[in-house]
């Protein structure tokens, strides 16, 4: 065990060992699709039904998720690294960006990835600062679970990997 000085390289360093799941968050502003990976997305409450995610506040989603009222989430099997790459990817063009990934509009319009293991529409309950990120809080407004039984895109340790044995 080593202790590590309070940086936030070392904060990163330090929660990159939990490893977690990766979506795709997608919104459409002014019939402009918007989307972004990450890997901050969780369950929050049953009853009633929310979800939340963060965002960086001086990323260009954050701008979209302010304009809107609902956004899409869409769980990504291992299969799908491609689509989290270009979503994660830092100045990649707006206009077209889902001409090269398959998906399907949801009920409230924002795209849903059609590789995704599981898509949950929601409308924005609630955003709550903090840090250089907001929480965007989500009712649920809509779920649909894929029939395809693949393994779980993860992140851990800075990177993409799929479970060990899939």
């Amino acid at each position: 065990m080593r202790e590590l000085d309070l940086s936030s390289e070392s904060f990163r360093a330090t929660t990159g060992r939990y490893a977690t799941g990766v979506a795709v968050v997608t919104a459409t502003v002014d019939g402009i699709d918007h989307a972004m990976t990450t890997n901050s997305f969780t369950s929050l409450s049953l009853d009633p039904l929310l979800v939340l995610f963060c965002v960086e506040r001086d990323s260009r989603f954050h701008e979209a998720i302010t304009a809107t009222a609902s956004f899409s989430i869409s769980v990504l099997p291992a299969s799908a690294q491609p689509a989290a790459r270009w979503f994660a990817e830092r100045g990649r063009p707006l206009i077209d960006q889902f001409s090269e990934i398959p998906h399907v509009r949801g009920v409230q319009g924002s795209p849903l990835l059609s590789a995704a293991l599981c898509w949950i529409e929601c409308s924005i309950s609630q955003i709550v600062t903090a840090g250089d990120h907001d929480i965007v809080i989500g009712a649920v407004e809509h779920l649909l679970v894929s029939d395809d039984d693949d393994e779980p895109l993860v992140f851990w340790k800075g990177r993409f990997r799929a479970l060990p044995g899939s």
